[in-house]
C-alpha cells in the first residue's frame, strides 16, 4: 500500500479489525519511510454479470427486473411475500455466485421458472407463457404436463 503521505510503498500494518457487519476491514498502516501513520478499509468487490439477451444486446444484471418478474407472475395468488423475498434472492445468489462476466438471459428465466415452480404452479405457468412465447394452447398443455412432474 502506497503512503498518502510520502508516496513510499514500503508500509506495515499495525492493527486489523473486522467491521462490526463483517463486510470490510479497517487496517492501521505505518510508513516505514516517513513514519506516519494512516487508516485504509478493505471491502469486497462483487460485479454483476452483463446479461446478454436473446437479440444479443448486452445489459447489467438488475435484480429489480428479477423481483417484477417474481411479481407479476405472483400476482393475486397466496404467496406470502417472504417466500417470494426469499426465492428472489436464491435467484440473486446463484447469478452473483456464478462468478461469470457475463449470463444470458434465458438462463436467468430458467432460474425464475424454476423458483415458481416450487411457490406456483399456477405462477409459473404465467411467467412460462410470457417468456416461452406460447402460440397455442397445446403450448399451455405442455406446460402444465411439465409442472405437474414437478
Amino acid at each position: 500500500m502506497k503512503c498518502p503521505f510520502c508516496g513510499s510503498l514500503d508500509t506495515q500494518v499495525v492493527d486489523t479489525r473486522v467491521s462490526e457487519e463483517g463486510d470490510s476491514v479497517r487496517r492501521r498502516r505505518k510508513c516505514t519511510s516517513c513514519d506516519r501513520r494512516f487508516t485504509t478499509f478493505e471491502t469486497a468487490e462483487v460485479r454483476p454479470p452483463q446479461v446478454v439477451k436473446a437479440n444479443g444486446n448486452r445489459a447489467d444484471y438488475d435484480r429489480q427486473k428479477v423481483t417484477v418478474s417474481f411479481m407479476r407472475a405472483l400476482h393475486k395468488r397466496p404467496v406470502p411475500t417472504q417466500l417470494m423475498d426469499e426465492a428472489i434472492a436464491r435467484v440473486d445468489q446463484k447469478v452473483l455466485s456464478l462468478g461469470e462476466r457475463e449470463i444470458e438471459s434465458r438462463r436467468i428465466g430458467e432460474m425464475v421458472m424454476a423458483e415458481l415452480a416450487k411457490l406456483d404452479k399456477v405462477a409459473y405457468i404465467r411467467f412460462a407463457s410470457v417468456y416461452r412465447s406460447f402460440q397455442d394452447v397445446d403450448d399451455f398443455k405442455d406446460a402444465i404436463r411439465e409442472v405437474s412432474r414437478k
